[in-house]
């Protein structure tokens, strides 16, 4: 399976997140999986690829050539494939492409963003992949809690939560990605308007 792994593309992160998503890269590919990230050689984006590449496994990282052109951020130097589209809609349109499910880490604005929008495709049904975030460290305890509250206030239905799987457990999260898909819903279940 082909997980796209969204997350932070700052060195300046605690450790403790490099460690633990560069031992999940290591245990995708432990468990037959190979990664598509946005290419940067830093963070936790970094981290996944190395722990991937330390066990053996493939890599396609997707990161826009001006990210190289004007030093925006490192771009990973030993990706098995490396595509440099224009635009960062293009860098996320050829992610999701080549993806099978979706794995969400610690990030910012640019993880948010990417987490938001393939949550809105699943929602609108123009997809029907996993979408896992692994909460280390209680990360996305805020964000969760919005979510649950847009809920409460019905600016979004509750059946969203079937949409995504958030844990602090790898391993389940594995598990859900790896599980029979189940059929999605229509539109009109999952949204109002």
């Amino acid at each position: 399976m082909r997980i796209c792994v969204y997350g932070a593309a700052s060195p300046t992160i605690d450790p403790e997140y490099m460690e633990k998503v560069e031992q999940m890269g290591k245990e995708m590919v432990k468990r037959g999986h190979s990664l598509v990230f946005g290419g940067g050689g830093n963070g936790l984006m970094g981290a996944a690829a190395r722990g991937v590449r330390s066990a053996g496994g493939h890599i396609l990282g997707v990161i826009p050539k001006f990210f190289d052109d004007e030093k925006v951020e490192a771009v990973c130097d030993f990706c098995d494939e490396l595509i440099e589209p224009d635009t960062m809609r293009q860098r996320k349109q050829i992610m999701e492409d080549n993806a099978d499910a979706f794995l969400v880490v610690p990030g910012g604005i640019g993880t948010f963003e990417e987490f938001f929008e393939i949550l809105t495709l699943k929602q609108l049904c123009r997809h029907n992949k996993p979408i896992a975030i692994y909460n280390i460290r209680g990360y996305y305890n805020e964000i969760n809690t919005a979510m649950m509250e847009a809920m409460k206030k019905n600016f979004i239905r509750d059946n969203c939560t079937e949409l995504y799987e958030i844990s602090d457990d790898l391993d389940a999260l594995f598990r859900y990605i790896e599980a029979p898909v189940k059929n999605i819903r229509t539109v009109k279940e999952l949204k109002d308007g």
